[in-house]
């Protein structure tokens, strides 16, 4: 396993991110047991979790990721072993916290919560899960932020890291990080920080695959130049890279089927076309297509990890795997053609 630093942290971060959002749902206690005894085997030393997990949010499983991952770490007293990641929620999710904006008395709730769950006295990265003003994220690509007022954001950005500082001097956590969010957001946040002297970003948590590539086009050179690096979430577009979706098939144990059937710009007629692509891509180099999909995100020079989530063993296997995996000049030239002649159409 490789490491990679986060941000400008004092961490060393493996470059395969642990997901566990589908514990707590489809995965009993003892399977997310099983994730985290190999992952951590393999050297994955960076867990991702979040308060609304597991996903899709519901009441009557609400917060029992953060409480599986707190079991593990009293069974097992490997606390120190690991760099655990997790999320205060955005507005809109209401069985937490009555679906209430993100401000600094979310936080205080939210932090204090995740903490007793988790079973721990510090988060390591504790991030914003998404902000409050509409972004293109999560497939809304008509959203609008007409109407919004600079000088109200920018008072809204401060408040948050005031709150995130206070806890940082507490020792309740370590470093801070975002997710979902934009070039605008992400630079608001840098230069309030320098300007304040406030904790300083050290990640974007964001979704990027072969089938999404936003990030490409701004975010990236914000994550070079500032050294804030990106989390890749859901880099296999959902499990869509591996080919199980197509022509409109829904495997009964799958994610998609678990989730009703919601697939976003990951289950079209174009979307399958850049799949197959890539899919003879890979066999064209006998490549497995979910390593090589993974293997591309750690390609990017500016990405610090990709969250692999796995349902099975094999999955998480073959996943962690990617991690050995160097893709060719050739083989990237020619993943950069795939993308360039379906772009259009994400």
């Amino acid at each position: 396993m490789k490491y990679r630093k986060l941000g400008q942290s004092q961490l060393d971060v493996s470059e395969i991110c642990l997901g566990t959002m589908t514990w707590g749902s489809q995965n009993t206690q003892e399977q997310a047991f099983q994730q985290m005894d190999y992952a951590l085997e393999q050297g994955v030393n960076f867990w991702d979790t979040a308060e609304i997990y597991p996903v899709p949010p519901q009441a009557n499983t609400k917060h029992i990721t953060e409480e599986i991952i707190g079991n593990w770490f009293e069974q097992t007293g490997k606390r120190s072993d690991v760099i655990i990641a997790t999320k205060v929620k955005g507005s809109g999710i209401p069985h937490i916290r009555n679906g209430s904006l993100l401000s600094p008395q979310d936080i205080d709730e939210a932090l204090d919560g995740s903490l007793k769950r988790l079973k721990t006295d510090y988060i390591d990265l504790y991030q914003l899960h998404w902000p409050n003003r509409p972004t293109y994220h999560f497939a809304n690509h008509n959203f609008s932020t007409r109407g919004n007022k600079s000088d109200k954001l920018v008072d809204e950005h401060l408040a948050l890291l005031e709150c995130l500082d206070k806890h940082v001097k507490a020792g309740k956590i370590r470093y801070i990080g975002v997710s979902d969010d934009t070039a605008w957001g992400i630079m608001t946040y840098l230069n309030l920080s320098k300007t304040h002297k406030l904790p300083r970003i050290m990640s974007v948590q964001n979704e990027y695959s072969l089938l999404c590539r936003w990030y490409d086009k701004d975010i990236s050179e914000i994550s070079q130049v500032e050294q804030c690096g990106l989390l890749a979430w859901s880099p296999l577009a959902a499990g869509a890279l591996s080919g199980k979706y197509l022509d409109g098939a829904m495997p009964t144990d799958s994610r998609r089927h678990f989730q009703g059937g919601s697939a976003t710009f990951r289950g079209t007629p174009q979307s399958d076309k850049a799949i197959k692509a890539y899919i003879n891509l890979a066999q064209e180099y006998d490549l497995d297509i979910c390593q090589m999909a993974i293997a591309f995100i750690l390609s990017r020079p500016f990405t610090t990890s990709a969250i692999v989530g796995a349902t099975t063993m094999e999955q998480l296997k073959n996943n962690i795997a990617s991690s050995e995996l160097t893709l060719k000049p050739e083989i990237l030239t020619k993943i950069n053609t795939i993308w360039k002649d379906n772009a259009f159409c994400f």
